[in-house]
């Protein structure tokens, strides 16, 4: 245990030391609390916030929650690397900072500073297509950048074959359809204070008229991988699969959208056992630890999004603080690593994971007990 730890401060050190001077915590609790600290009520609701009663928002925890590890011993461990390789690019952890619409809530720059930081480092960004600076903006700003494209369909066909020729003339590697947002949902932590600027966005309606012949239609015109966001059934993957996608997304836009829902990690069994890996499985919904990183890998998953975490970090510390969230990532995803006995994710496998009975209340902080507490010690 304490060559582990020696182990795991000294790449620790190591990673703070190959980057420009930026935040200096040393727990996530740390960049939340500084997040809360920063962040007005309406944009930390905006972010923070589901549909409805929220409950698909801590199913997403509850799902994660509900795993436990079947961790294996006496397995050399002495040299774990978290890399992964996904669409021909190397990255350091499986992850990308997943498309979040009105990113400049949380930082002047949006998304060219969670580009910024995905550059530094190195892994996938996503810009959403209702996200400043827009799409030839933030790839000029980051040129090097890992980047993929999500969109949202607000416009007819000729409007979404312009949009998704802009991206892939921009350098982005592929396009993200977004599927689980036919009509925007009543967010009651918005509605109850009158924020609802984000409804008002032209074009909406045709999100709702889209269909698998208009995937069809998209997949027609363009050689550039397209994926799927949202799915959330075998049913679906396999008609994605059917339809000639190259990525099914699993996600329930972190309890945004439709409530009462599954939490991703209950979806993605059926999914992977479906897909059988034909293309890769991203998945998103409530990963803010190491940990649960670590039990998406385990169960399939090619790559993890982060939301929350990003608009946290974000607040919390600009570029920097998004790099400096995923540095602890990396290590508390190394440390699970080393500890379940693996050293690279082509040894994750479902069966070191079993079901059990959480220890603590699905909610949207329940990642972060320390944040509870009423010492000031830790931080």
């Amino acid at each position: 245990m304490i060559g582990i730890f020696i182990q795991v401060e000294a790449v620790n050190r190591q990673m703070t030391q190959a980057t420009e001077p930026g935040p200096d915590w040393q727990t996530l609790h740390q960049m939340i609390r500084k997040a809360q600290q920063k962040l007005n009520v309406d944009a930390w609701d905006y972010i923070a916030g589901g549909t409805e009663t929220e409950t698909t928002l801590r199913r997403n925890r509850h799902a994660l929650d509900s795993l436990a590890f079947r961790p294996r011993v006496l397995r050399d461990v002495s040299a774990v690397t978290p890399q992964h390789t996904s669409f021909g690019e190397t990255l350091r952890l499986p992850v990308c900072l997943a498309p979040v619409g009105s990113l400049e809530l949380f930082a002047p720059d949006a998304a060219t500073a969670s580009a910024i930081a995905a550059r530094d480092f190195n892994c996938f960004t996503m810009l959403s297509s209702v996200c400043q600076p827009g799409v030839e903006p933030m790839a000029t700003a980051v040129p090097d950048s890992k980047r993929w494209f999500q969109l949202y369909v607000h416009g007819d066909a000729n409007w979404v074959d312009a949009m998704i020729e802009r991206a892939i003339n921009a350098g982005y590697a592929g396009v993200i359809l977004t599927v689980d947002s036919a009509v925007y949902s009543r967010r009651e932590r918005d509605i109850a204070k009158q924020n609802t600027r984000r409804v008002a966005v032209p074009g909406r309606e045709h999100q709702a008229q889209l269909t698998w012949a208009d995937v069809d239609r998209i997949r027609s015109r363009t050689r550039a991988p397209i994926g799927l966001k949202g799915i959330m059934t075998a049913e679906d993957a396999q008609l994605a699969l059917d339809h000639g996608v190259d990525l099914i997304y699993v996600s329930n836009h972190g309890g945004r959208q439709l409530d009462h829902g599954m939490g991703t990690m209950h979806a993605l069994p059926e999914i992977v056992a479906t897909v059988k890996g034909q293309v890769p499985i991203w998945i998103d919904g409530g990963f803010y630890r190491g940990t649960d990183i670590v039990k998406a890998k385990l169960l399939g998953a090619d790559v993890i999004g982060l939301g929350r975490m990003q608009c946290w970090a974000l607040a919390a510390g600009g570029a920097a603080g998004v790099v400096r969230m995923l540095e602890l990532l990396e290590v508390e995803v190394r440390q699970c690593m080393s500890l379940l006995g693996i050293t690279q994710w082509t040894e994750a496998h479902a069966s070191l994971l079993q079901s059990a009975q959480a220890t603590t209340g699905p909610d949207l902080l329940s990642a972060f007990p320390l944040l509870n507490t009423q010492s000031t010690d830790w931080y």
